[in-house]
């Protein structure tokens, strides 16, 4: 299944909610982006964008079940619904397992192991930190600590004016 018909299945999963959508697709250019300027191979990079476009698969459910989309809800429940959400896309079972694991863990900032990883976390936290308002300290904090890619801290810079 092509990352465009991930996309639109994406997009009917998430109960007509613009926020998520939107959000997702936005993670999505940016780690594509990401991912394309940092020269990934193509498996990694399909990888990428695949997760990115999933990674918050467990959003909906969360909101219903816990009442808000708290990390920790978001990875554990995540998981489960990103491999059932793939078990029929055609994609082998490695690569489904490293999207998996990439839902079950794009909250997780300590040992990220793998470009990919590491492009879905900056990806996300470049919306995330548009989309929450977050505070210049913030952003600095992330770019010194977490941010690896130079095209990542790029963006981050440019964006945010550091």
């Amino acid at each position: 299944m092509s990352v465009s018909r991930i996309a639109k299945k994406m997009i009917e999963h998430s109960n007509r909610n613009p926020h998520d959508i939107n959000h997702f697709m936005k993670v999505y250019a940016y780690a594509k982006t990401i991912g394309e300027c940092e020269s990934l191979d193509s498996r990694t990079q399909a990888v990428l964008e695949v997760a990115a476009i999933i990674h918050d698969i467990a959003c909906p459910l969360c909101r219903e079940k816990y009442g808000n989309t708290s990390g920790h809800y978001q990875e554990e429940e995540g998981a489960i619904l990103a491999e059932e959400f793939l078990k029929d896309s055609g994609y082998p079972d490695d690569f489904i397992e490293r999207v998996v694991f990439l839902v079950g863990h794009h909250h997780t900032l300590k040992n990220i192991e793998g470009l990919d990883y590491q492009i879905l976390i900056e990806a996300d936290y470049i919306v995330n930190a548009h989309e929450g308002n977050y505070s210049e300290a913030n952003i600095r904090n992330m770019m010194e600590n977490i941010f690896k890619t130079d095209t990542g801290i790029s963006l981050l810079k440019s964006i945010y004016m550091l």
